[in-house]
């Protein structure tokens, strides 16, 4: 099936079309970016953010007051169809901020920005993490389906044979129902693989965003080359260019940012205006007036205010010390994950499975002959079986620790 995919209104108008039913993994990580709703999240959620710095840069807005008094008097003679003398007023006001108060806004209206930019990326790392380890789950329950497809039709040939042999006294019907009872193991195991597939193309299909068409969904990706292992790195540095961290250490500077907003909630601002009067029964019938006010602090002096800021900034300080030893436990033990896998991997390849192989290949040769029993026969296959089956386990496990490992140590990106 071919799927076509097209891009949110908020990034580049283009199509993208992928092969569901052949779906690589760098296809599915691009339907991931286009389609994931958790990057949708975290892409509006940057948006706003960025909204926000457009907002704390804003000045304040003059206030226009219209008003009328002394209505119901005597005749004006001069005020022409009106009835009554009516004193009106027109006044301006404007609000002038001082101790740097919209300057520090931007500022933590930017370092919070900048927060959500990393956020982003880091949602973007998880949900590639998780991608991958469900296009892992998906591969490793097709080459299960496969290997106990295999095995299931080895059964059936195997009983066929065996059922010529009972006719002809060659074999007793004990052993026949022995393979037979091994035979509907292998078409049970063969549907509890189906089912782990259908639970795998769910899963993946969620993460891009493909949920209809989950059941087309087909790994045609090889397992990844088995390379060396990733040398000693210097892990402060590979901490401080993670997207997390620098989430983090943008929010302390935000916090501090509004610590020094808070402090200047201290520094009174200054509202000045200017009213025109027309009193009609005045003399002086226009006139032209100016005030200027100041707030006392004669009951609240922002002591809350100023509190919740430095309550604020050290929730941020911990919370970055927090995700920085959350880091480096990640690293460690995607490092110590990684290592593990590679090791189950040569194992397997270069012992246990040419091991279990070459014993499953002379059991059935011996059993065709008559030197072992069925139930050597059938050692020799549920040994193989196991041995494949953890053989794929083994490989998915190493492909889910390398991207493990990548994800930990990935830096962060710039967005344009």
């Amino acid at each position: 099936m071919v799927f076509a995919v097209f891009a949110p209104a908020a990034t580049a108008a283009v199509s993208t079309t992928f092969d569901l039913e052949r779906l690589t993994l760098p296809n599915a990580r691009q339907l991931m970016i286009e389609r994931n709703r958790e990057l949708q999240l975290a892409r509006n959620a940057t948006a706003g953010a960025d909204a926000d710095i457009t907002i704390a840069g804003a000045r304040p807005n003059p206030s226009l007051a219209v008003g009328a008094g002394r209505i119901g008097g005597a005749r004006d003679p001069e005020a022409g169809p009106l009835p009554r003398r009516i004193d009106t007023s027109v006044g301006v006001s404007q609000l002038f901020e001082r101790g740097r108060k919209r300057e520090i806004r931007t500022e933590a209206a930017q370092y919070s920005a900048n927060a959500a930019r990393s956020e982003q990326v880091d949602v973007e790392r998880q949900q590639r993490l998780a991608l991958d380890s469900a296009y892992y789950d998906l591969m490793l329950a097709q080459e299960k389906q496969v290997i106990a497809i295999e095995t299931s039709g080895l059964f059936d040939k195997t009983i066929e044979a065996a059922q010529r042999r009972v006719q002809a006294g060659d074999l007793s019907r004990a052993d026949l129902a022995r393979l037979n009872v091994d035979a509907l193991r292998a078409k049970n195991d063969l549907q509890n693989v189906k089912l782990e597939e259908a639970k795998a193309q769910v899963a993946l299909a969620y993460l891009m965003g493909v949920e209809r068409d989950a059941a087309r969904i087909r790994a045609a990706d090889t397992w990844p080359v088995l390379g060396p292992l990733p040398g000693a790195a210097d892990l402060e540095r590979v901490i401080d260019r993670r997207p997390d961290v620098q989430a983090a250490q943008a929010h302390v500077h935000s916090a501090d940012k509004n610590r020094e907003l808070a402090q200047s909630l201290r520094t009174r601002d200054i509202t000045a205006g200017v009213q025109y009067d027309r009193q009609p029964t005045d003399v002086v019938r226009n006139s032209l007036s100016f005030n200027v006010s100041v707030p006392l602090f004669t009951n609240y002096y922002f002591q809350g205010e100023i509190r919740r800021s430095e309550a604020d900034y050290d929730t941020a300080q911990t919370q970055l010390e927090r995700i920085r030893a959350l880091a480096q436990t990640e690293i460690s033990g995607a490092l110590a994950a990684l290592s593990s896998a590679a090791d189950r991997v040569r194992r397997f390849r270069e012992a246990l499975l040419t091991t279990a192989e070459q014993s499953a290949d002379g059991a059935e040769f011996a059993y065709t002959r008559g030197a072992i029993g069925v139930m050597d026969l059938l050692d020799a296959r549920r040994q193989l079986h196991a041995v494949r089956i953890e053989a794929a386990a083994a490989l998915a496990d190493y492909a889910r620790a390398n991207s493990a490992w990548n994800a930990a140590t990935e830096p962060a990106r710039t967005f344009p």
